[in-house]
């Protein structure tokens, strides 16, 4: 029987021939979506797992000297240029013995770096005075990809003296190099997108591979109840139709796994995490590649022996069989139970609740793929009653009668479509509401702190020409903040405030008046400026802010420590110069507010890129499910459709019948999973945005990634439509 299974797959004339190609072409796309998001997951998995060597802890340096034989002096922070993180190592090595990162044979030596293929590539395009400058010496040569989580990462190791080094703040005593990967707590995000992505990408995935493998089932059906009708058993007919699907999924499969190996590298240049991985990370195991070609073709055969169920309980089954019952209105009910919990307990009181919120998201998900059917009959019926057009009443009708079949090929989109627009709709409010601090007039503002207690504060004298550096650049303001002079005293206020531990000067702060203004009178006034250089969440300085007003206490600058500059300027090669300039005697790296906020920005963005990137391939495969649905199913009613053109009915009407029924659950399942996505999100958008905060519409990218695989679905449909016209030609009306 497998040799006949075969043989009828192979040998039964040109419309099987073109259903085969169909579905290996349908379950090709599906292989190649799966591999495409495995090679990122384990991409990311393997990054993730590399040796954290910025996560060396090492010892206080105390007790060093310049004749040990052992160990080394390190001091790792952060730099930016451009927006743009950079990991800065400055190091010296205490002995012969001293440890060394990987990615490199030996550390820099003084007067000498190593940087990273990228940043290197910046160094030699940037203007030396905004970036190179910051780093002295020569280029020793390039830091290996060992000690690089990505092609784009900036990385840079500058050697020093012993003496150069332990002067920086927070210089730790290094004796081995740690290890262990990182423990990152933005993991347990992306994992939990990658995560979601697989529930909204393998239901598409399936629902395109059995609407490949179930192609013309009803012929299929016809023609095995003719063979139980000559004496085959029904476990027979199961065989035929198991190596039938079996067949087509195999042969599919294998056309994926050559299809992706067409688009990898194209994939790993997707930036999932913000930047792209090493292409050589992309690709999917082999045990991976094993079980997609092994489980592909039996699931193929699990939906072809479902549909022939008719067939195996009697061989008239086919002929006899009746339309199924129509959807009910119960479908609706965990829809509307899971946005109920959202609009309501889940938010209750302005505090989540993360066990209802997340059975709320369980709710709409079954909803969604639950009420599908039942708004799908409820649309056909109403365009029936509003139209009189002969074409929308066949669509309609059809779509009345199994709004079950023609909502399966679309149902796997409103998973993804869901996911993407809720997320799409709450990362650019949360990203709106951290940039809105000050009502966005600090974002181009540079903060550098310069002075912490317990660290070495600057000269008067280094101050003053610091500062006189900084006011010779035109289109400049600054505003030093200095250190109150009895600062080791200072105690909380009555109201549990933290006590004012900065003093600025009127002149200066009239510059910046979204920061407060001075008593009337007063030439100095203090207040916590400080805490907003420092601040980290764009959130805590929104709630500092007015930082002085008419009931600041006077005071004076006269004699008192420069603790921390702002500036701020129009030109964005200016900032770049400043930040040269203060970077050397900075705490840490100098940053804009834009920059704070960016920062705390990218884990909500690098999320949305996952969903964006979900919705993409999921959109990808509801497109190949509608090229499969509709050929197959121009196969499967050319009888039909070739009487209806014998009767006279014109070939552009059964093409509008086609386009009507494949475009009206198509469009119905994106708006109904959109429209749920955005009342998913409104109550969340609440929570993470900054208090006064205006709802944001998702980017571009989101409507390019909806409309246009929309538009591309449609387009699909079209070109399916000439095929149409041939199949029903009057000269072709023979029946088998």
């Amino acid at each position: 029987m497998i040799l006949l299974g075969l043989r009828l797959s192979l040998r039964s004339g040109r419309e099987t021939a073109a259903r085969l190609a169909l579905i290996v072409a349908g379950v090709a796309a599906g292989v190649g979506v799966l591999l495409a998001t495995l090679s990122l997951f384990n991409a990311f998995q393997a990054t993730g797992e590399r040796p954290c060597w910025e996560c060396t802890r090492g010892t206080a340096p105390s007790g060093w000297a310049l004749g040990a034989t052992g160990g080394a002096l390190w001091n790792l922070r952060e730099d930016f240029y451009a927006g743009r993180t950079i990991t800065r190592l400055d190091a010296a090595a205490l002995g012969d013995r001293a440890p060394v990162i990987p990615g490199l044979s030996r550390m820099p030596g003084p007067g000498q770096y190593y940087a990273s293929p990228a940043l290197a590539g910046l160094l030699d395009s940037a203007p030396r005075e905004q970036l190179a400058a910051r780093f002295p010496g020569t280029r020793a040569g390039l830091i290996g990809r060992a000690a690089l989580s990505g092609p784009d990462e900036l990385v840079i190791v500058v050697g020093g003296t012993p003496q150069q080094v332990a002067a920086m703040t927070g210089t730790r005593q290094v004796d081995t190099v740690a290890t262990e990967p990182a423990v990152d707590q933005s993991a347990d995000v992306y994992r939990f997108g990658f995560g979601i992505a697989a529930v909204g990408l393998i239901v598409p995935v399936l629902v395109l591979v059995g609407t490949a493998t179930r192609l013309a089932a009803a012929r299929r059906e016809t023609r095995f109840a003719a063979i139980r009708l000559v004496g085959a058993t029904s476990r027979q007919i199961n065989i035929l139709a198991a190596v039938d699907a079996a067949l087509g999924a195999l042969l599919g499969a294998l056309a994926g796994v050559v299809l992706f190996q067409l688009v990898r590298p194209a994939v790993a240049g997707i930036r999932i995490t913000g930047s792209r991985f090493f292409p050589e990370l992309a690709v999917p195991s082999p045990w991976q590649y094993a079980a997609v070609i092994a489980c592909v073709p039996l699931v193929a055969a699990g939906a072809a022996l479902w549909s022939l169920r008719r067939v195996r309980i009697s061989p008239l089954g086919v002929a006899r069989k009746s339309a199924p019952p129509p959807p009910r209105a119960w479908r609706v009910i965990p829809l509307l139970a899971g946005l109920g919990l959202f609009a309501g307990p889940a938010f209750k009181d302005g505090k989540p609740d993360t066990l209802l919120a997340n059975a709320g998201i369980a709710l709409v998900m079954v909803g969604l793929v639950l009420a599908g059917p039942w708004l799908t009959m409820l649309g056909a019926r109403l365009a029936a009653r509003l139209t009189r057009g002969a074409a929308t009443l066949l669509a309609a009708q059809r779509l009345a009668a199994d709004p079950k079949t023609a909502f399966r090929s679309v149902s796997g989109l409103v998973l993804a479509v869901f996911i993407g627009t809720a997320i799409a709709a709450v990362v650019p409010t949360v990203v709106a509401g951290q940039r809105a601090v000050a009502g966005g007039t600090l974002n181009d503002v540079l903060g550098a702190t310069l002075w912490r207690p317990g660290i070495a504060s600057l000269s008067p004298r280094a101050a003053a020409d610091l500062l006189a550096q900084v006011r010779a650049r035109p289109g400049v303001d600054v505003l030093p903040i200095y250190a109150r002079a009895d600062l080791e005293s200072l105690r909380p206020p009555p109201d549990g405030s933290p006590p004012a531990t900065s003093v600025v000067e009127c002149s200066d702060l009239a510059h910046f008046p979204m920061l407060g203004r001075c008593p009337e009178g007063a030439r100095a006034v203090l207040g916590r400026f400080d805490r907003v250089v420092g601040a980290d969440n764009p959130l805590t300085v929104d709630k500092l802010l007015p930082l002085a007003g008419p009931a600041s206490e006077a005071a004076s600058a006269d004699g008192l420590d420069l603790m921390a500059v702002m500036i701020r300027t129009g030109d964005g090669a200016t900032l770049e110069r400043l930040r040269t300039l203060v970077a050397g005697h900075s705490a840490q790296a100098p940053m804009t507010f834009a920059e704070i906020a960016q920062v705390r920005a990218d884990l909500y963005t690098r999320a949305e890129s996952i969903a964006l990137a979900m919705v993409a391939l999921t959109l990808v495969a509801g497109g190949c499910s509608l090229v499969v649905a509709v050929g197959g199913g121009l196969v499967e009613r050319r009888q039909p459709f070739t009487l209806l053109r014998l009767a006279g009915t014109p070939a552009r009407t059964l093409a509008t019948v086609v386009l009507l029924e494949s475009a009206l659950p198509l469009v119905l399942a994106a708006v109904l999973a959109a429209g749920a996505g955005f009342a998913v999100a409104e109550p969340a958008i609440g929570q993470l945005a900054m208090k006064g905060a205006s709802p944001a519409m998702p980017g571009p990218v989101y409507f390019a990634c909806l409309g246009g695989g929309l538009a591309a679905s449609l387009l699909v449909i079209l070109t399916a439509l000439p095929l149409l016209r041939r199949m029903t030609a009057p000269d072709n009306a023979r029946f088998e």
